[in-house]
């Protein structure tokens, strides 16, 4: 099965589907099982975080065995990161925040990427750069949905991928504001179904997220 995104700078990882999942492995032999059950659920674009040991692997694992995956990196905080993950498979790079020589070294991999924004000035500093798209963290705790409106009208060529704080009830609300492509969050991966190793629950958790759009509701 093809990937759902060409492997090009241009391609854009917000358009892949409403949510995208925003996974912490700590296990490595979870990696796989987890990434099928995502995708089966109707959510290809996997953010991998870089918090654990077994991160890395975890990218390459879920890069080589599980077709229609989009497996990319978050937590991306330095230009050597930007190498490791795209030589291990990642897709595509978000990062939590950005300095010139991390946004240089992210331009240059060759794959779409997300660089991390909070206030004004950081986003009309990235569109003086010719970025784009962005992400919008921590979402919640920097003004959520109000500030994204509000940015809008000065800055509607800004589009954003807001995380932080963002569950199934709120996802509508963010997914129904013009700037915003997707939004990302850890909701279809509960800690107790991951401890459990009960996919099928994660798959179905994930198809209920894939199926969000703006103005539905939680049931």
């Amino acid at each position: 099965m093809t990937s759902p995104l060409p492997s090009s700078s241009s391609a854009s990882v917000l358009d892949l589907a409403p949510v995208v999942p925003v996974v912490v492995v700590d296990d490595l032999s979870d990696a796989v099982p987890l990434a099928r059950a995502l995708v089966a659920g109707g959510l290809p674009a996997i953010e991998v975080t870089l918090r654990t040991p077994v991160a890395v692997d975890a990218i390459r694992a879920i890069a080589e065995e599980v077709p229609g995956a989009v497996v990319g990196a978050g937590t991306v905080i330095t230009p050597e990161q930007v190498g490791e993950v795209v030589t291990a498979g990642a897709r595509f790079l978000v990062s939590p925040g950005w300095t010139d020589a991390l946004l240089e070294a992210m331009r240059g991999s060759g794959v779409p990427f997300l660089p991390g924004v909070s206030t004004t000035s950081e986003v009309v500093a990235l569109l003086e750069r010719g970025v784009p798209e962005m992400k919008f963290f921590p979402a919640e705790a920097a003004g959520g949905t109000a500030y994204l409106k509000a940015l809008a009208a000065p800055l509607p060529q800004a589009r954003f991928c807001p995380t932080g704080g963002i569950g199934p009830a709120s996802a509508p609300e963010y997914l129904a504001l013009p700037n915003v492509g997707c939004v990302g969050g850890s909701w279809m991966l509960p800690k107790d179904a991951v401890a459990g190793r009960d996919w099928a629950r994660v798959e179905a958790l994930a198809r209920a997220a894939a199926g969000l759009s703006a103005g539905a509701t939680s049931r």
